[in-house]
């Protein structure tokens, strides 16, 4: 019997939009600079941000994880009968956005759907990806139509990953009475821009909040284990006057073990890949801060290319799809908010320092409430 494709129409492609990292030694402080350009940094200091990189090789693991998300998601598309084709564009190193859509233009494409590897909702992980794709097809002749697929921290293909792996490693530690405490890491940012993050403020924390939540009450289900559990942050970057979300996963690592906690086991829920931020900022030196304080350490697995994962990506194209076609499709969510919407209000996730134009914005007469929580 043949396979009947999805009907993904409008959509004559996918997009895979993420944050770009160095391939090689050399691209280390290049990409850096592009990274912190207009922050004033001086070069000394991204050369000893860079040692990170160094570590490793000088090679950044986010554009081999993309690639392998790329082809997953291709072969999952085939196997459906589908021959939508998948290009990638990054916000800071090749292959970057504006060449990508260049070559897109190029190839006939009219109108993509645009799958960005950031969850949740806040400036830098999702008004400013709309700023991007905006300005990658500002001035390209034929540019394609980009609609940013909706957020998907609350979606069960990226929380039941975390579930399994969350469970399996406090199995691994919660041997007799001992204390164990399951800490929910993030990337943290600065306080305002939490504020300012959605259209009434604060919801890149609720969204971790409803997801620490979700998985959490599962694990405790699976297991008949009820671990200490907070939400605590990694990969600080900004200057110390300004106030970012705490606690560091450090400096709770000590806490806790001063506290007599015997074991931690970090759930990576900000991640969708294991790229820099889990290789050095939990593998490496939260680790070794675990061992220093004498407790025992567990990182458990981000969903990578796990076959939940990669279904939620075309769940999601076919999800916008069809509300596009005027359908009314399921949106499907778990956990304590709704599922987020397709369009972001104005001023959703406020830039700090300039308005700029974006892909994905609804319209100023759409009624608070029906768009822009994405």
């Amino acid at each position: 019997m043949a396979i009947m494709p999805p009907d993904l129409t409008p959509y004559d492609a996918l997009l895979v939009v993420s944050f770009g990292g160095p391939e090689r030694p050399e691209d280390v402080v290049p990409f850096l600079a592009r990274v912190t350009q207009g922050r004033g940094i001086p070069p000394e200091r991204l050369e000893q941000v860079g040692q990170h990189y160094f570590l490793f090789g000088g090679r950044s693991p986010i554009n081999d994880q993309n690639r392998a998300l790329i082809a997953a998601v291709s072969q999952r598309l085939r196997s459906e009968g589908s021959e939508l084709p998948v290009y990638w564009g990054n916000r800071n190193w090749d292959p970057l956005l504006r060449e990508t859509v260049t070559q897109m233009a190029a190839d006939g494409i009219t109108r993509a759907a645009c799958f960005v590897t950031s969850a949740y909702s806040s400036y830098s992980g999702c008004r400013q990806y709309r700023e991007n794709l905006f300005a990658a097809i500002d001035g390209v002749e034929g540019a394609p139509r980009l609609d940013r697929l909706r957020a998907y921290f609350n979606h069960p293909g990226f929380l039941e990953p975390f579930i399994d792996a969350a469970a399996a490693g406090l199995g691994e530690v919660a041997a007799g009475e001992r204390r164990v405490a399951m800490l929910f890491v993030t990337h943290s940012i600065p306080e305002s821009m939490n504020a300012a993050s959605g259209v009434a403020g604060g919801v890149y924390l609720a969204q971790h909040h409803s997801v620490m939540e979700s998985i959490l009450t599962a694990v405790r289900e699976r297991t008949g284990l009820d671990p200490e559990a907070e939400l605590v942050f990694c990969s600080r970057s900004g200057p110390p006057q300004i106030p970012w979300l705490e606690p560091d996963v450090n400096d709770r690592i000590e806490q806790l073990a001063a506290d007599g906690v015997e074991a931690v086991v970090l759930v990576p829920i900000g991640f969708v890949s294991d790229h820099m931020e889990v290789i050095y900022d939990l593998d490496t030196e939260a680790k070794a801060t675990a061992e220093r304080c004498g407790i025992e350490f567990r990182r458990v697995a981000t969903p990578g290319v796990d076959p939940r994962f990669v279904d939620l990506v075309v769940e999601l194209i076919a999800e916008r799809a069809a509300t596009e076609r005027g359908e009314t499709p399921l949106r499907t969510a778990v956990g304590s908010l709704a599922a987020a919407d397709d369009l972001c209000q104005p001023g959703c996730c406020a830039n700090p320092r300039v308005v700029l134009p974006t892909v994905g914005q609804a319209s100023a007469a759409v009624e608070p409430g029906t768009a822009g929580k994405a």
